[in-house]
Parts: structure tokens; C-alpha cells; sequence
């Protein structure tokens, strides 16, 4: 991403470790359950379903291109290299972007693409949830803010990437990536040991 697009993007609105949430939230989906099928348009205008990928495990993972704690994740590669380690499980990966038009995070479907490309991303789609209904549906309050749905549609983890919640680079390597670690449980045939973290990270920008 060049450095006028990040910083054009970073002008919307202040980064928060998002611990009080005064979004309206529909219905926020419980671990252990069965998670609420969805359709969204991908940044090549094809709608997608979680409903089709039945029977492969699939991780959510919010985001928002202005976020210094989505920034912090990609721009050291610990995302892509998450990606890439659950693209090599089999799993599908759905980035998405609940941001409101005129909002932080806000991006079109061709500077979606041109992001993608070069950040390098590993995500088998990124997805558009512009009124937002996706991310209310989730309880999506973080960006990013992490979901895994086990090859029967069970929601098996949600919470935060990883067990440190700063903008820090550093602290990626003395972190427990969550996600990771509960795909390397899933891959063994075992139980996730960590089921439910806190988000944090920027609120995700609604429409109001």
C-alpha cells in the first residue's frame, strides 16, 4: 500500500484497544454452535457464502486497511504467515470489511484488490459488509477480530488474534497465536483449548 493511500486512510478516525462497545449488536453468535450462514459480494463482485465451504474449517477475520492494529499485524507479515499456515491446512480464509461508506477502513473494490496484492495477502476472499449486518450478526467489535468454524459450521473460537493486545511489534513473538494454535488443534483431531479471547484493536466503523 503506498504511503498516501495508509495515511489517507488513517485520517478517519483514532485507533482504541476496543474494551466498551456501544454498538447495537443483533446477535452475537456463541462458540459451540452453529454459526449463522451469510452471503457477501468479494472484491471481484462474486457473492460468497459461508454456507459453501461446509465440510472445510473457515476463519473470519475482520479488517480495516487504516487500523494501526490490523497495520501492526500486516506490515510485520505475521498475518500473511497465518494465512498462508491455514491455506496449507485446507482451510478457507474470508477477510472481511464491515466498514461504513465515508468511514475508517472505507476501500473500494479495486483498492481492495490492489491491497491484497501487496500486502501479499493470503485470504481465499475479501468480502464487503457495508450495512454492517454481517459484522452485527458476528458481534464483530475489533479489527481485527478473529472467528474459526470447524468443518460441521460449528464456531469453535472467537476473540483476538493473539494473547497480547497492543499495537507493538514486538510483542507478535512472545504472543500465543490463537489462531494458530487452535488450526493446529483442529488439523490433530483435538479440541480447542482456547475457545473465546478478547478482541482488541480498532471498533469497527458501522454505518450509524
Amino acid at each position: 500500500m503506498s504511503r498516501k493511500f495508509a495515511v489517507a486512510l488513517a485520517l478517519g478516525a483514532s485507533a482504541i484497544v476496543a474494551t466498551g462497545f456501544s454498538v447495537p449488536l443483533v446477535a452475537a453468535q456463541k462458540t459451540g454452535q452453529q454459526a449463522a450462514n451469510f452471503t457477501l459480494t468479494d472484491a471481484n463482485g462474486k457473492p460468497v457464502s459461508l454456507s459453501q465451504f461446509r465440510g472445510k474449517t473457515v476463519v473470519l477475520e475482520w479488517h480495516n486497511p487504516g487500523c494501526p492494529f490490523v497495520q501492526k499485524h500486516y506490515d510485520s507479515g505475521n498475518m500473511q504467515r497465518t494465512q498462508a499456515a491455514a491455506r496449507k491446512q485446507g482451510v478457507v480464509w474470508l477477510t472481511i470489511n464491515s466498514g461504513a461508506k465515508g468511514k475508517q477502513g472505507d476501500i473500494t473494490a479495486k483498492q481492495a484488490r490492489t491491497l491484497v496484492a501487496q500486502q501479499k495477502a493470503r485470504s481465499s476472499h475479501y468480502l464487503f459488509d457495508r450495512t454492517g449486518k454481517v459484522g452485527k450478526l458476528y458481534a464483530a467489535r475489533t479489527t481485527p477480530h478473529m472467528y474459526i468454524i470447524n468443518a460441521k459450521g460449528i464456531l469453535v473460537y472467537q476473540g483476538g488474534i493473539d494473547s497480547i493486545p497492543s499495537a507493538k511489534v514486538d510483542d507478535i513473538k512472545k504472543a500465543r497465536n490463537h489462531v494458530t494454535g487452535a488450526l493446529n488443534e483442529i488439523a490433530a483431531g483435538k479440541a480447542v483449548s482456547v475457545k473465546r479471547s478478547r478482541p482488541y484493536g480498532c471498533s469497527v466503523k458501522y454505518a450509524s
